[in-house]
């Protein structure tokens, strides 16, 4: 029988002590990303700086002890309606501003972790590499693209068309060197032109085979150009169109790594036609807060403050220092063209990214699709309606595969609910 050997005390402590450190980082982390969603709006988490709530700085010092805090974020309403002595304090001190009640949004799980993050002091990043480790990521992106293809097409031409012309020269002076040593008349140098003309004319029906392939090439390329024209005739609307923004706005950074959803900037996305371009009290919002950002530094945050005519130093506004920035487009479509996104994104339940690619991994917001009338006819002709949760699209759905079984398509895509009639979108 073998013998088993027991872990020692120390083991035993130091594996409780490693175990009980990772879970408090993970909890601080789960609690920052907690944080940044629900609460960084209103307030500062590490500093005593009034947003539109205090800072929460030394909130542990100055609420009362136990689950008081747990409490006051779940419900801080049944707190004051409660007659809590200092829920009632701070709900007079800061002008009966109402907070956010979480209770049903937030568990306690997730309290305790946000209470955790606020506890632990922020790490502050180091930037090694020098200089070159603040560069910008638009140009180290524009670096990964490569050469263009027109380009390599057109330097390889030339490339050729200089090595044409070497052989020629070299094939020149071989036949004439040859000549002299047979004791012949040398050849005079017929030009390119010239050359090529004679050989075209004894090379008929390949010439004629070329000539059919290229012209028939060139009007299959005018055809794809022309079918997957954009939304107007200017290179700025086609795929791949990245403007350069008055303020160097990330996507990546606030709707990728701070998860902040895309319907809090653009808030008429679920309403309204227009998804509509965040206006500058939105961005401050965060930024009367968050001065600095982890690239730029209070560069770029300086020029929204700028716009709304906001002195951080002192805190206050003045509107006739403000300058509205002039934000640049970025999916264009012709004035003939009806798109809803209400429609889309919450009747059709249709992803932003369906459209406009995974801005969450996008520095600068850029055109991913084409937004021809044949891509949207596509989409429109793969893309099944929603109808999970209505009864009567379920029951009525269900009716139609039983009738029509085995003899039509039972996939009830959008183009069958009129999703290609001209009507629809031209009007």
């Amino acid at each position: 029988m073998k013998n088993y050997k027991c872990c020692s005390p120390l083991q035993i402590l130091f594996a409780a002590v490693f175990f009980l450190s990772f879970s408090i980082k993970l909890s601080a982390q789960d609690g920052e990303k907690l944080f940044k969603q629900n609460c960084a709006v209103c307030h500062a988490a590490h500093t005593d700086q009034m947003l539109t709530g205090p800072g929460l700085k030394g909130i542990f010092d100055r609420a009362p002890k136990g689950d008081w805090l747990k409490k006051w974020i779940l419900n801080n309403e049944k707190l004051i309606k409660g007659g809590d002595a200092y829920a009632t304090q701070i709900y007079a001190k800061y002008g009966k501003a109402a907070m956010t009640v979480f209770e049903g949004q937030l568990t306690d799980a997730d309290v305790d972790a946000i209470l955790t993050y606020i506890k632990t002091p922020p790490v502050e990043k180091v930037v090694t590499g020098g200089p070159a480790a603040g560069a910008d990521e638009g140009v180290a992106e524009a670096s990964k693209g490569g050469i263009e293809p027109i380009y390599l097409i057109l330097g390889s031409i030339v490339i050729l068309i200089i090595l044409l012309y070497a052989l020629r020269g070299v094939r020149h002076s071989l036949q004439n060197s040859a000549n002299r040593a047979e004791g012949k008349e040398e050849t005079p140098e017929v030009s390119f032109f010239e050359e090529a003309k004679q050989w075209m004319q004894g090379h008929r029906r390949l010439v004629g085979v070329f000539a059919i392939i290229i012209v028939f090439g060139g009007m299959k390329s005018c055809w794809d150009a022309c079918y997957n024209i954009g939304v107007y005739y200017d290179w700025k609307t086609q795929k791949g169109y990245k403007p350069e923004q008055p303020i160097k706005f990330s996507h990546k950074l606030h709707a990728g790594d701070n998860e902040i959803a895309c319907q809090y900037c653009h808030s008429s996305v679920e309403k309204s036609r227009h998804a509509g371009i965040p206006s500058v009290n939105i961005c401050m919002n965060c930024h009367k807060g968050i001065q600095k950002g982890p690239q730029y530094g209070e560069k770029e945050i300086a020029k929204i403050y700028e716009a709304a005519g906001f002195d951080p130093s002192k805190n206050t506004y003045d509107p006739s220092k403000q300058n509205p920035l002039k934000w640049i487009k970025v999916h264009n479509l012709p004035d003939h063209v009806y798109f809803n996104h209400s429609q889309h994104v919450v009747v059709g339940k249709i992803d932003c990214a369906t459209c406009h690619g995974n801005l969450k991994e996008m520095t600068v917001a850029e055109q991913k699709n084409p937004l021809t009338m044949k891509w949207c006819i596509d989409c429109h002709r793969n893309t099944q309606v929603s109808m999970e949760g209505n009864a009567y699209y379920d029951r009525l759905h269900a009716a139609l595969k039983e009738k029509y079984a085995g003899k039509y398509d039972v996939k009830f895509t959008v183009d069958k609910i009129g999703g290609l009639e001209c009507g629809k979108c031209h009007y």
